[in-house]
Parts: structure tokens; C-alpha cells; sequence
């Protein structure tokens, strides 16, 4: 069980005390147990068999810690399954929707007897939500909009949610004597948001060993099927994972055909029937004999084509490129030099802003933006103007000790309902770094909210826009404005656009990617991270930009640091790297701008209130 699943398990028990109306301090200390947890590098798993290892992770008492033990050892807890009792997990599921929360679910329970999606959405149907108190017209509309997108991706889970034990799964069969090769296709290979199931391909070892190291392996919770060629099992997650033992000379044939997607293998079977072929998952042969198949390289080019990347194969215009060579060169996690988006503990994240500076550090970083929430969100602590001189001095203190790597100092700052910014232009002037964000009002109808980005847009501090539409993959539509009028207006104002690598999030999203590449846009991918561990989810940002065909030379942070600030200079003259940040240094000699306008505004008020404190001297005539 991975840290994720177990930290999920403890936000759903939380979930379900509070609903039973526990007490909130109790409520509270099992979803800082999640927190706790999620945030671990290393795996729970491992801690939990050693003694007192558990204990030693704050906010993990005796109790907690057993807990931990139990549901590492079977799957679940004894409080879990009595919870469970009075809590379906289905009413758990409810509180995911956009609009609901444990106390409106309470609300929904025991005034509606709604225990389900289908008697939530009956009762959103027939006009009864909108009448409970504190619900009404709007909130009910709103429900029902959450209901039918998470009925668009039911049964899908979220990439990252299956990355580890995918990788656990491929690695585990590999072992096994005599396996050559071992690939997962399907869409978790072309770097699909989610996935609906995972599809295993292996070549060579014995058919009676491979098998059974499939489905013997510890997430393995039922067996559907098993032969000699093809077993399918179930996850204790509920995911289906299918694996396929291939003959070596066809491997690359059925790697092409079980990665698909399907549009593009119609493509290239029309190709192939052209030049007198066919092609199936066994391999391209003119007549009876065959002509590639063992890897997809020798197939795409037997077919007159440049192999073609699993994450552009969705039938757009990848083959006619191929056919040209006209493929782009797509970027690679190790291009990036930067992430540009991350929280501490000073507002909502859970490490320290030295921690997070540190981590950055670690993973090769050679600079970094901390970005915390500005006040138009007082729930997560958010900066207002004199948080912000006071942030001053403190980047400053963690450039000192942290050398190494370039520290800008930025803000996530609220684009409010108008489209003026949460921060008054004095203090926007204080920041390396500038990232808008819609975070309220998301309801706005198109044109109103079109006008409200446009006009964030045109602020002369700004440097990019954070999770543009604000989705949540499953459980938030994307804001309504007009994307194209809205990437028009960042290409002329020199805007760059972020792909957040959150992975429920992957805001852009490939398609809005592609369309910002076309319209000059430059963008940058960053992890919104608000803890270390989410530092790695940089890569699902970059599957986002892959997808959407996008170079190295179309990522912003790519770049190395002096000229990553030079670009933003000339992109946006007088935006929040106008002069130069090149303090994101050690030294005083080397302080950035923004830190200089800041230690300038203090001097300049302490000798006003000097001033003021002296009494006026009369000239002499």
C-alpha cells in the first residue's frame, strides 16, 4: 500500500467522523495523520515494521501509529470498518463534489435520506436541494454540473494514482528468469490524464513463471483470468490490470496496437493497406510473410515514417509529420532548471520555506519561486501588504543559507471578481515573481469572467498565469472564459501561461497547451508543490507539455537562470523582474531588485517618522 492510498484511507475516516458529528479536535488529528503521511519520502510501509519509527512522525501518537500498523498489515482498521457501518464510502464520495462538504452531506443524509450519487442527483433534479437551508438555486446547479463530469470519468483514475504500482507491477514481472522485456501500453503510455485500466506486454520466460509472478504479487487482490498468454487480475485499489505474454518478433507490433490510441492505429493500417500490407498486433507482413514487428521503430518505418512518440499518437497530425519529418523534439523532464510555483508552511503548505528551497535544491534545481497565497484567501493565511515586506527579509535570510540556488521571491496572487489584482501595486513591486490565479467566483458566465482574466492579464507586475482555468480533473469544471482571446492577450503583453503539474489539476491541459504554442505563448511547468514530496510531480506537468507537442525552446524554465530573467525582462519591461533579480544570490551586494525597493520604501519610512518626531526649524531671514 503506497503513502497515497494510506493517506486516503485516513482523510476518508476522518471524513466520516466528522459526518457522525465527533468531536473536531479528534476529526482533526486523523487528517493531519494523512498529511503526515502523504508528505513521508520514504514509504510508510517500510516505517510501520520498524519499532517506534512511526511514532517518531509528528502528530503520530500510540494510537495513530497502531492504526497505521493495522491497515499496512490487512488493508483496514477496526474503526475504519465501524465507521464504514454507519458511513458508507458513498457518502464519502459525495463530499468530493464541487459545493459539498462533511457538514452539507450531514445535511443531505439526514433531511433527504440522500445516500447515494443517484438519489443526489434525483433530488437536484426535482428542485429539493436548492430548498435546504443555506443550499438554494445557484449551489444546486452547481452540484449537478460536479455530478455529471465525475460521471464523465467514473471508473478513470487519476495518472499519478496509478504510477507507482504500475512501475511495482512492470519491474515485479521483469525479474522473473528469462524475461526480455516488460512495457506498460495502453493510455497510461501515452500520458493520459487518467486511466481506466493497465495493460502489461512481456517477452520471453517461461509462460507457467510469468504468470505466476503476475498474479501473486501483493496488490494483486483477485485473479479474473490466467493462461498461458493472458491473466487479469484486480487491484485491492478495484483497478484492472491485464498482462500479455508476446512472442519477440511481434513485441513491437502489439506494444504499437495496445498503446493506441485507436484512431491513430486506423490511420496506419490505412497506410499499410496502401502499400500492398496489413498490420495487427502480430506484426506488419505483405501476405504470409512478415515484414517488421519486433520493435515499433522497424514497423513505423516500414510504413515510410519516423517513429512516433506514444504521447502524440491520438490522431491529430502526428503521422502526416512523421511521414515529413516534421516531428517535434519533445521536452524532458531533465530539461527543466526551475520550478516556479510552490508553498511553505507560512501560508497553506506543510514544510518550511528553507525545506522547500532545500528540496528544490535536491532535485537539481538551479533556481526556484516561492509562491505563497495572497489575502483574498484568509482560510490559508494569505499574505496582505505588510505579510509581504515582511517575506522580504525572510527569502533574503534562506538565500544566505541556502547557496546554490537562485531564490525569487514571488506571490500567488487572487484575480478578484473585477479582475483587479488582491495586492496594491506598491507591494507587487516588492516581488521577483508575479503568478494570477483564479481561486473564487469560478461560476462567473463566460463573458463577465473573459473580461475579468483579460483585464489581470494586461497588470504590468504580472509574469504568469497559475492553473488558468482552475479545474479539478473529475471534480471541477474549467472557468468559463474565452481561452484563445485570453492567450491572445498574454502573447501581447508578454504573459507566460503555466502548466501545473498537480496532478489533479495538469492545468493547462494539452489541448489548451497546444493552442497557446500556436499563438506565440511561452509557458512554464511547474508543481504548485505545497509539501516536498509533491515536488515530483513535475513530471506529470511535462507529460502535459509532450502531449502537446511542445520543445524545450517553448518552456520558460528550461532556460538557464540569467537568461530566463533576461527573457522576462524583455518579454515584460516594466513587469516584477524589470532591472534584473539577480539577487536570488547570497549576497548583499547581489540583492534583487525587489528586495532593494523594499529595504528602500523601510528606510524611506523610517526617516519620514523621524522627520514627523523633530520639531520644525523656523528659517533664518
Amino acid at each position: 500500500m503506497t503513502n497515497l492510498d494510506l493517506a486516503r484511507l485516513f482523510q476518508r475516516l476522518a471524513t466520516m467522523l466528522e459526518i457522525d458529528g465527533a468531536n473536531p479536535f479528534r476529526v482533526r488529528a486523523y487528517r493531519e495523520a494523512a498529511r503526515v503521511v502523504e508528505s513521508q519520502a520514504e514509504p510508510i510501509e517500510a516505517l510501520a515494521g520498524e519499532p517506534k519509527r512511526l511514532e517518531e512522525l509528528p502528530g503520530i501518537g500510540k494510537d495513530l501509529a497502531q492504526k497505521i500498523r493495522d491497515v499496512v498489515a490487512t488493508g483496514s482498521t477496526a474503526l475504519y470498518d465501524e465507521m464504514k457501518a454507519k458511513v458508507p464510502e458513498e457518502i464519502v464520495a459525495l463530499t468530493e463534489l464541487q459545493g459539498l462538504g462533511p457538514k452539507r452531506v450531514k445535511t443531505l443524509m439526514e433531511r433527504l435520506q440522500i445516500h447515494s450519487r443517484q438519489d443526489l442527483e434525483a433530488a437536484g433534479k426535482t428542485g429539493r436541494l436548492r430548498e435546504l437551508p443555506g443550499f438554494g438555486e445557484v449551489l444546486e446547479q452547481k452540484i449537478l454540473k460536479a455530478l455529471a463530469a465525475t460521471r464523465e470519468a467514473s471508473g478513470r483514475r487519476l495518472l499519478a494514482e496509478v504510477w507507482a504500482v504500475a512501475h511495482g507491477l512492470a519491474e515485479h514481472v521483469a525479474k522473473t528468469r528469462g524475461v526480455q522485456q516488460v512495457e506498460i501500453a495502453g493510455s497510461f503510455r501515452r500520458r493520459r490524464e487518467t486511466v481506466g485500466d493497465l495493460d502489461l506486454l512481456a517477452a520471453g520466460g517461461d509462460p507457467e513463471a510469468v504468470m505466476k509472478a503476475f498474479t501473486t504479487h501483493p496488490e494483486v487482490a483477485d485473479i479474473l483470468g490466467l493462461g498461458d498468454t493472458k491473466s487479469s487480475v484486480r487491484l485491492a485499489s478495484g483497478l484492472q490490470v491485464d498482462l500479455r505474454l508476446i512472442p519477440p518478433e511481434s513485441f513491437g507490433a502489439a506494444l504499437l496496437y495496445f498503446t493506441g490510441s485507436k484512431q491513430h492505429n486506423i490511420q496506419l493500417r490505412r497506410i499499410a493497406i496502401e502499400k500492398g500490407m496489413s498490420l495487427s498486433e502480430y506484426g506488419l507482413a505483405r501476405g504470409a510473410k512478415q515484414v517488421a514487428g519486433r520493435t515499433e521503430e522497424e514497423v513505423y518505418r516500414a510504413l515510410g515514417m519516423s517513429w512516433v512518440p506514444p504521447e502524440l499518437r491520438e490522431a491529430r497530425d502526428e503521422i502526416e509529420r512523421a511521414i515529413e519529418g516534421r516531428l517535434p523534439s519533445l521536452v524532458d523532464l531533465s530539461d527543466l532548471r526551475a520550478d516556479l510555483h510552490m508553498h511553505s508552511d507560512r501560508t497553506d503548505g506543510r514544510e518550511s520555506l528553507e525545506t522547500m528551497v532545500r528540496a528544490a535544491k535536491a532535485r537539481g534545481h538551479g533556481y526556484c519561486a516561492i509562491t505563497e497565497h495572497s489575502k483574498a484567501l484568509p482560510m490559508l493565511k494569505g499574505f496582505d501588504e505588510a505579510r509581504v515586506r515582511r517575506s522580504v527579509d525572510e527569502v533574503a535570510a534562506v538565500r544566505q543559507r541556502v547557496p546554490g540556488i537562485r531564490v525569487l521571491h514571488g506571490l500567488e496572487v487572487d484575480i478578484l471578481a473585477d479582475g483587479a489584482l488582491d495586492l496594491d501595486d506598491d507591494t507587487l513591486a516588492l516581488l521577483d515573481w508575479v503568478v494570477i490565479s483564479l481561486h473564487t467566483r469560478l461560476g462567473q458566465p463566460g463573458p463577465e469572467i473573459t473580461a475579468r482574466v483579460l483585464r489581470a492579464l494586461a497588470h504590468p507586475r504580472v509574469s504568469v498565469m497559475g492553473h488558468p482555468t482552475a479545474r479539478m480533473i473529475g471534480g471541477r469544471e474549467p472557468a468559463a472564459f474565452d481561452m484563445e482571446r485570453a492567450l491572445e492577450e498574454a502573447a501581447a503583453r508578454g504573459v507566460l501561461m503555466e502548466i501545473n503539474a498537480q496532478p489533479d489539476r495538469l492545468d493547462l491541459n494539452d489541448i489548451n497547451a497546444r493552442m497557446a504554442h500556436t499563438k506565440g505563448v511561452k509557458m512554464v511547468i511547474s508543481t504548485d508543490a505545497h509539501s516536498v514530496a509533491q515536488l515530483d510531480n513535475q513530471r506529470y506537468g511535462v507529460f502535459v507539455a509532450r502531449r502537446a507537442g511542445l520543445e524545450k525552446g517553448d518552456i520558460a524554465n528550461t532556460l538557464p537562470y540569467e537568461q530566463f530573467m533576461e527573457a522576462l525582462r524583455r518579454a515584460r519591461p516594466g513587469g516584477a523582474s524589470a532591472g534584473g533579480a539577480r539577487g536570488a544570490t547570497t549576497t548583499a551586494a547581489k540583492e534583487t531588485p525587489a528586495a532593494a525597493r523594499a529595504r528602500g520604501k523601510a528606510a524611506r519610512g523610517k526617516a519620514a517618522r523621524g522627520a514627523k518626531a523633530r520639531p520644525a526649524r523656523r528659517k533664518s531671514r
